[in-house]
């Protein structure tokens, strides 16, 4: 569950912050009158949200078992991939955010209502539709669906108070190191989710390995313990791992979180020379 809070606040928080910039620049510019526009597409971006998630569970309980894995698993990864582009696009973005917002928004509304309504949709949607597959892979890989939404709605709610200090001015964010921070306990989370995505396509029979172990500590860490369960909840961690499993959460940790680490050391060599 710690590992949906912490997507859905930096999720929450990013669609919170898209909000709370249109907002504030419509009202700094005495636009009053294109908040309805923006608010309709904020609210019809949720709506596209909750739909995907829907439609995507009760597919998901039509299917066969090998199917229902199948879509499982091929889910997740494109669940891990949303999150890697995330944690990339936000660390070197944050601080151009609001600018970037800024100057869609003041275009759009020179090309009329509509536009203002689909900038706003796209705007927040984005970070909609990753919840929505983030939520369905989670709910899979816990096995029920209320912790899962317990957690991202804990983060969500988080978010949504935080941007509104923000807003508000009673609160200062570095958000540039907020997202690095989240950012590299994400890494870890994506690679529990791919893991996980992976043992879904074996029992599918799509990937082999399925009885190929790398090991088994179910006695060691029984799934229905406190610790076991937290480890589950925070980084998928399962008791009996495949060794295709393990092989591609040691992979994806190596490479993505090197490559998550090498541009601020790579900005900071450069400063230093300059």
């Amino acid at each position: 569950m710690l590992g949906n809070a912490l997507i859905g606040l930096r999720e929450g928080l990013e669609a919170s912050l898209v909000v709370s910039i249109l907002v504030a620049f419509l009202i700094r510019t005495d636009r009053r009158r294109e908040l309805p526009k923006v608010w309709a597409g904020v609210t019809f971006a949720i709506l596209v949200s909750i739909g995907v998630t829907l439609g995507l569970t009760l597919a998901e309980q039509a299917l066969t078992f090998q199917a229902s894995e199948a879509l499982g698993g091929s889910l997740s990864i494109v669940a891990v991939g949303f999150v890697t582009w995330m944690i990339f696009w936000m660390r070197a973005n944050a601080r151009a955010l609001k600018t970037e917002l800024e100057g869609k928004l003041e275009a759009a509304i020179k090309m009329g209502p509509v536009a203002v309504v689909v900038m706003a949709t796209l705007a927040v949607g984005r970070e909609g539709l990753e919840t929505a597959v983030f939520f369905f892979s989670a709910a899979q890989a816990a096995g029920e669906t209320l912790q899962p939404l317990i957690g991202f709605l804990i983060g969500i709610a988080i978010s949504v108070v935080i941007a509104y200090l923000i807003y508000r001015g009673a609160m200062r964010i570095n958000l540039a190191k907020f997202f690095t921070v989240t950012g590299f306990f994400l890494v870890f989370v994506a690679a529990g989710i791919l893991a996980y995505g992976v043992h879904d396509l074996q029992e599918a029979g799509l990937l082999p390995g399925l009885n190929t172990l790398a090991f088994d500590v179910s006695a060691q860490v029984p799934a229905d313990s406190w610790y076991g369960t937290l480890l589950k909840g925070v980084l998928n961690f399962s008791p009996r791992t495949t060794v295709l499993e393990a092989s591609v959460w040691c992979l994806y940790v190596a490479v993505v979180l090197t490559l998550f680490l090498l541009p601020q050391r790579t900005r900071s060599t450069t400063a230093a020379a300059a």
